[in-house]
């Protein structure tokens, strides 16, 4: 029985680990080795010869990619775990009026389908005068319900109320105590937000695509839908495709690995510090 299940966690894994290894072998191997040989090892020197055709692409329109891909992630993302952790503290310390009903309200956006408020989103954007800017962008996703709830279940499990007491009798204000005792306590709480909202900005694929037009302002997964789209290797049929540049599957495969690679590594970094995160406010006391 032991065998068995190994068996099927094997599977599993292998079944999620292949493509991310055909996507770090593409890029070493030409158009042709990677149809004939999908899974063995080419050269550094191809991957090399990989990135250049990607960076040559539209006059290095990759490089605003990954620039915007950048900004549209790190300013919601400060933003989500600042607002995230504030209002989450209020609702799980404080009593006040309406409370129950902006936690009711938190979680029916938390499980409310984005595409059913994208229609309504890009005509507030819209009369706003914000679409086509990172605006457009940063504002939406700075909108986190979850980073909200998950921060709210954790002070409300894990602070411990005889603390938050004994500060209030030493005449400590909530600021102090959101700052001295509340804030050094949810380090794994802001570490496991900080990944949840990177990862949703970083891959985030929706927004940008339908909030932006000019392809300077994409971001990495929307430029490399429009670099798929445009490139007659790719997409036969294309029209008004850029040809004089040799963008072939291995180069659609770095633009992947450009994609996954930040996301991979902030995972290894902060994989500590992610599991305290989960597992901090499943017990109680």
């Amino acid at each position: 029985m032991a065998a068995l299940r190994l068996l099927i966690l094997f599977g599993f894994a292998a079944f999620c680990l292949i493509p991310l290894v055909w996507l770090v072998l593409a890029p070493t191997k030409t158009d042709d080795q990677l149809l004939k040989s999908p899974m063995s090892i080419g050269s550094f020197s191809r991957m090399v010869l990989a990135w250049k055709h990607l960076a040559r692409y539209n006059n290095g329109v990759m490089y605003h990619w990954m620039l915007n891909s950048v900004y549209y992630t790190v300013i919601p993302l400060v933003i989500t775990v600042t607002v995230a952790l504030l209002a989450a503290y209020a609702l799980a310390t404080m009593r006040f009026p309406g409370r129950k009903l902006i936690l009711t309200i938190t979680l029916l956006a938390m499980v409310l389908p984005a595409t059913a408020v994208v229609l309504p989103l890009f005509l507030e954007i819209n009369a706003l005068h914000l679409t086509n800017t990172a605006a457009s962008v940063i504002l939406p996703s700075s909108f986190f319900p979850f980073g909200v709830y998950l921060a709210f279940i954790f002070f409300a499990t894990s602070l411990p109320k005889e603390l938050l007491e004994a500060a209030r009798i030493d005449g400590c204000s909530e600021l102090r105590m959101f700052f001295h005792v509340a804030l050094p306590l949810a380090r794994p709480l802001i570490a496991l937000l900080s990944f949840f909202s990177f990862v949703a900005n970083w891959s985030n694929f929706f927004l940008p695509y339908v909030m932006l037009s000019d392809d300077t302002k994409y971001n990495l997964p929307v430029g490399l839908g429009s670099l798929i789209a445009s490139t007659p290797a790719l997409q036969p049929g294309a029209g008004g495709a850029v040809t004089f540049l040799p963008i072939t599957y291995p180069e659609a495969a770095m633009a992947g690995l450009i994609v996954v690679l930040p996301i991979a590594v902030l995972f290894l970094f902060f994989q500590r510090f992610l599991v305290r995160g989960i597992l901090s406010g499943s017990t109680k006391g």
